[in-house]
């Protein structure tokens, strides 16, 4: 991994282009290195991230446009345009979509780790189906946690 250089990524635009396919919302990589990596994300309508927690890693949303509902730790929270969204590692949340509008943010984590390889990974599948996607995610430090009732 190259260390971060100087410069501006550009609005509308991603390192090389890159636009992957995330369980249907479009993430474009706009920073990487070995301390951090940072996402454009759009979430269009009905789009969530079910509840899971980074071993290794905070994560953290800035919200551009629009609405989350947010599980973080078994508590509701909601997150809108302007708010900074913590998510501490080893802390369990879950990012939802339940508007009328999609949701436009930022998001980062520090330090990187798999997480970068893990976007390539999920985007590069056939079909993204949500069992390989969680099995995939707990060989990149993302664990998913079994749906409530499990």
């Amino acid at each position: 991994m190259q260390p971060l250089t100087g410069g501006i990524t550009k609005a509308g635009t991603g390192l090389d282009g890159i636009a992957w396919n995330i369980l249907g919302q479009t993430y474009i990589p706009k920073s990487l290195n070995e301390a951090s990596f940072s996402w454009h994300a759009t979430f269009p309508v009905g789009t969530f991230v079910p509840p899971h927690i980074h071993p290794t890693q905070d994560e953290f949303i800035y919200v551009l446009e629009g609405r989350f509902d947010l599980l973080i730790d078994g508590k509701d929270f909601v997150g809108t345009a302007g708010d900074l969204i913590r998510l501490p590692q080893q802390i369990p949340h879950g990012i939802f979509n339940k508007t009328d509008q999609a949701v436009k943010c930022l998001f980062w984590v520090s330090p990187t780790r798999k997480l970068y390889d893990l976007f390539w990974a999920i985007h590069a599948m056939k079909e993204q189906s949500p069992p390989d996607v969680v099995a995939l995610s707990a060989k990149h430090e993302v664990v998913f946690l079994p749906p409530p009732g499990a």
